[in-house]
């Protein structure tokens, strides 16, 4: 792992664990999306479109074994499921701003069902530019949640009606590679969610794009 990354994710952690640090906490939370941002957006300069499409790791175990296209599309969507079904309770970025068009993606969900082949011809449908349009308003929004939260939010549960508005919505996949995604996320209070898609999801999935990134080059 990064060992900025890394160091950054743990002081987090930490400080977002006591009222005292909290606001700290949330300040070292950006600072590590920050950099992990910079990586992201340095692929739209450093690569060519079908790198972004390339899967040189497919029969691997592992994040690696996926497409950049595709992890960028997967940690956002989780991201903005979360921030917005299961966190704020009101609508996700993609619904609101019709991005399922603008992107040209032929499902809604956060891609878990895809495997190999079915996660390279997924990315080669979607449209980049409209995709990094994507993320960044998910990334904004979720920060903007982030801002107004308080240190007593964290400690909240995810509630029944919440857990009832995702399974409605239909984007996670029923597939037993990504049912268990509603569970997961649901026994978590917000700060669990926080420490989870909100960073080190992020990690692992652009550890793997480098990873990905390196082979192509």
């Amino acid at each position: 792992m990064n060992k900025e990354w890394s160091e950054l994710n743990k002081t987090m952690q930490i400080q977002l664990k006591k009222k005292d640090t909290f606001d700290e906490g949330i300040t070292t939370l950006f600072e590590l999306r920050d950099k992990l941002w910079d990586t992201i957006s340095s692929y739209k300069k450093d690569l060519k479109r079908e790198d972004f499409d390339a899967i040189p790791y497919i029969n691997a175990d592992g994040y690696h074994s996926k497409t950049i296209a595709y992890s960028l599309w997967h940690i956002f969507r989780i991201e903005d499921i979360v921030a917005h079904t299961l966190i704020k309770g009101d609508e996700q970025v993609f619904f609101r701003k019709g991005y399922q068009e603008k992107i040209k993606s032929p499902v809604i969900t956060t891609g878990n069902e895809l495997v190999k082949q079915e996660i390279a011809d997924f990315s080669k449908q979607l449209d980049l530019k409209e995709l990094y349009s994507y993320i960044l308003d998910v990334k904004k929004s979720t920060e903007k949640i982030l801002k107004e939260m308080t240190f007593e939010d964290t400690k909240l549960k995810i509630s029944g009606d919440r857990r009832k508005a995702l399974e409605d919505l239909h984007v996670v996949s029923e597939d037993e590679s990504a049912i268990w995604l509603i569970d997961y996320w649901c026994k978590k209070d917000v700060r669990g969610l926080i420490q989870m898609p909100f960073s080190r999801h992020w990690i692992m999935h652009i550890e793997a794009c480098e990873r990905i990134k390196n082979k192509c080059s």
